[in-house]
């Protein structure tokens, strides 16, 4: 976990750094982070995925259902999956809290999303998400690796790092911002390179300060000593690698260590939000312990896409928005966690000019069903998997703003307009990014693999600015 291992999963030949390959319709896989030309002229230059572990319930913050709250206490008529069949009912459950109209496009949002409220007219809300499977693990791998359930697949950030290389020579061009309380459902697996070389997958900062171990050399090491060791140990290993050309691990340590001495000063201040001015700080919620965790990581990943990082992701601990039960406590205590700070980020990069450059993802893999997860005490009640509908959100890289897009059925149970699964998600962001996703190649076992694994995808047209 130190400055070493950070560099080492970011590994830019620097000789060659400056280089811009023509093309990413590759039928050679590379081992290099070049910059390189999309098919087609770019929308968007960098991203940031809010992932929302365990399935954020729609029907109670963005998709007002009115049928199933008059419905309330009706038993469902349709057929139903249960992924906990012995705590199961049929039972509609109408959501206990108010929606209300905002912005000027009039969007209908929950009250657990007041900041949320206050960016309407910057996203895209989408409805009409579809994965087809109710649970965890299968819907995460199709969200990120374009395959539901299989394991083994690069995930989007892998793709676009691959395709685009780098912008930055100083910071790692795949980020991830990992939660103090552990790692998320599916691990590591959510920011897996695949069976792409280890130089695309996540690089994961410490979720505690220091995010980053060594950073700064012992001061007995500092200046002129470091820079005359570490051109030793250059010279040495270049006059090691002429005899054995073609050694990539080799490769990647000596490049390791050049981006560990850049990242000394680069990531350090990067990684600074103490420049932030006091209004900014208190705009991401850093002065509410509800939200100031979750706003810090949203803040940092603001300033690391600032400084030319391409894809950054931040994760919760397990899947805390999973309400099988205890719903009414449980659903508003998350969204105190991340409302203001998601919120916070949007409107930074707005004005700071940066939105039209980067899109903003805040979505989960699933949503949950309109039949309430009977625990005999109603006010213990939650609700059950569903992959059949639900909702995310998206904001800037040429993303329209203020647009609620497809629709669920009357109580919110499945996709019935403008139906939106993960490969036309996928599709459509690379579209955004300048890229074909039929055409963005990756060799593997002398097949040719591209991002969706040639399941049927499009991209999402009507949502575009």
């Amino acid at each position: 976990m130190g400055i070493g291992s950070v560099a080492l999963a970011w590994l830019l030949k620097q000789e060659k750094a400056n280089a811009k390959p023509k093309s990413v319709t590759l039928r050679e896989p590379h081992n290099d982070l070049l910059p390189r030309e999309p098919h087609f002229e770019p929308q968007a230059q960098a991203m940031i995925s809010l992932f929302q572990h365990g399935g954020p319930s729609h029907m109670d913050l963005t998709d007002p259902k009115p049928q199933l709250t008059r419905l309330n206490g009706v038993d469902y008529k349709d057929d139903i999956q249960f992924s906990f069949v012995n705590e199961a009912s049929k039972k509609l459950m109408g959501s206990p809290w108010k929606f209300e109209k905002h912005g000027e496009c009039g969007t209908e949002l929950s009250e657990l999303l007041p900041h949320t409220s206050e960016i309407v007219d910057d996203i895209c809300l989408i409805r009409s998400m579809h994965t087809g499977a109710n649970g965890h693990e299968v819907s995460i791998r199709y969200f990120h690796g374009g395959i539901p359930g299989v394991l083994g697949r690069p995930t989007l950030g892998s793709w676009l790092v691959y395709a685009l290389g780098s912008e930055t020579q100083n910071l790692p061009a795949y980020m991830v911002l990992s939660d103090p309380g552990g790692l998320p459902v599916d691990g590591v697996t959510n920011w897996s390179n695949g069976f792409m070389p280890a130089l695309f997958q996540g690089t994961v900062l410490r979720p505690q300060e220091p995010r980053i171990l060594n950073l700064e050399a012992p001061a007995h090491l500092q200046g002129t000593f470091q820079k005359q060791n570490l051109e030793l140990l250059k010279t040495l290993n270049q006059r090691y690698l002429e005899k054995r050309p073609g050694e990539a691990e080799l490769e990647a340590r000596i490049a390791s260590y050049e981006l560990a001495a850049r990242m000394q000063t680069a990531a350090a201040e990067a990684l600074d939000i103490s420049q932030e001015t006091e209004a900014t700080q208190k705009m991401y919620g850093l002065d509410n312990p509800k939200c100031r965790e979750y706003g810090t990581r949203c803040l940092i990943s603001r300033r690391l896409v600032e400084r030319g990082v391409r894809f950054v992701q931040l994760f919760h601990s397990g899947q805390p928005w999973d309400n099988h039960s205890n719903i009414t406590t449980g659903l508003p205590s998350v969204c105190q966690k991340t409302d203001q700070p998601a919120a916070a980020l949007v409107k930074d990069l707005k004005q700071r000019g940066l939105l039209d450059s980067t899109i903003v993802h805040w979505g989960g893999e699933i949503g949950r069903l309109p039949v309430t997860q009977d625990h005999g005490d109603a006010k213990k009640a939650g609700r059950d998997h569903n992959g059949q509908g639900f909702s995310i959100w998206l904001a800037g890289g040429g993303i329209q703003g203020g647009l609620a897009y497809g629709k669920t059925d009357d109580v919110g149970h499945r996709a019935v307009e403008n139906v939106v699964t993960p490969n036309d998600f996928q599709a459509t962001l690379m579209n955004q990014f300048g890229l074909n996703h039929e055409e963005l190649l990756y060799l593997s076992s002398g097949q040719e693999q591209i991002i969706t694994n040639k399941r049927p995808a499009h991209v999402v047209t009507d949502i575009l600015s």
